[in-house]
């Protein structure tokens, strides 16, 4: 009964919270999709409150579910390049938005990769894209949006965070048949997608291992674990199983996948966007992170944010304040970056 109620609950949310996308934009419908994804939550916390977390191929299945049935899920802007191959996994692809303007020198790239729990998202959904695009590109940036497999695939965290740094190796090597300048890459996630290039940039070998060259910096979106093993004790009952799973049951596993501690003087800029709004303190860690960065003398800095976890992904992009903090630490990169965001 309690999963039959559950299901209705998250199927109604994604219902009514397409319905009032197509809405004019205002504080009623954004008081609306706040409390449908409340509920949403809410839900699965007593459905879990003993502790029966769901898996992650439990929960790709009832996202598989939920979206079969209804057709209220908006996708996000038709790329330029679709489903570009980056490997040979059915998940390794990526797809590409074209700066809107030419201009004479190459445009910096942005890359972004979707949450999910690593366990679900695609590099489609219009809280990934939409916004993002409509801002960037066409201020004149290639935006490129990539997936990864997923946990219940046989990608745990690690993994991921290799898929990652491939898919950025290969942006590399091909930024300049889009327009791209190599050299001028941002790299950007939120939720896991945020753990997971916050990881990327930390980690010396696995850019080394994946041929990824500098990238200007990387912007973490309320990122579920900077710090691994302090994050594991914190984790939502509902999220257990998931993290586990991700990031295993050893303490050795969880260093191994954290972006705390596999930092060194070899890591690029960051910015670690943080809601403040959660109740497992994200932008503890994210301090934490940014202060052993500049101890050892690489820039970093946080931002903390009144707003929901999934309004931090969704909302980048409009003309905003939150928007313009974040763009400031992208125009601080370099100069072909600031002034095309002016």
């Amino acid at each position: 009964m309690a999963k039959s109620f559950s299901l209705r609950i998250l199927l109604l949310a994604v219902v009514v919270a397409g319905i009032v996308t197509d809405l004019q934009a205002g504080p009623l419908r954004d008081r609306l999709r706040e409390r449908l994804q409340e509920r949403a939550a809410e839900s699965a916390n007593q459905e879990n409150e003993g502790g029966n977390a769901l898996s992650c191929a439990d929960w790709a299945r009832r996202v598989d579910r939920l979206q079969s049935r209804t057709a209220a899920a908006k996708p996000g802007p038709q790329p330029d390049l679709k489903d570009v191959a980056y490997g040979n996994s059915q998940r390794e692809k990526l797809d590409v938005y074209l700066p809107a303007k030419g201009a004479e020198n190459l445009a910096p790239v942005i890359v972004m990769v979707h949450g999910g729990g690593w366990c679900v998202g695609d590099k489609a959904m219009g809280g990934v894209t939409e916004n993002k695009v409509a801002r960037w590109a066409d201020r004149g940036s290639v935006f490129v949006s990539i997936n990864y497999p997923m946990v219940n695939e046989g990608s745990d965290a690690l993994a991921q965070a290799n898929h990652v740094a491939r898919a950025v190796a290969y942006v590399q090597a091909h930024a300049r048949a889009w327009r791209g300048d190599p050299g001028k890459l941002i790299l950007m996630g939120h939720s896991a997608g945020a753990h997971l290039v916050s990881l990327v940039n930390a980690d010396a070998g696995i850019r080394r291992a994946n041929g990824v060259a500098p990238v200007l910096g990387t912007v973490s979106l309320d990122a579920g674990a900077i710090d691994v093993v302090r994050q594991m004790p914190k984790v939502y009952p509902f999220l257990k199983a998931r993290y586990r799973e991700a990031f295993g049951d050893s303490e050795a596993g969880w260093i191994a996948a954290s972006p705390y501690h596999q930092l060194d003087r070899s890591a690029g800029s960051w910015l670690g966007v943080c809601s403040t709004t959660r109740q497992d303190d994200p932008c503890g860690q994210a301090q934490a992170y940014a202060e052993k960065s500049t101890h050892l003398g690489v820039k970093a800095s946080v931002l903390p944010q009144a707003m929901s976890h999934g309004a931090l992904n969704k909302e980048l992009g409009l003309a905003t304040d939150y928007t313009r903090q974040v763009e400031a630490f992208m125009a601080g990169l370099d100069p072909v970056v600031a002034q095309l965001l002016r």
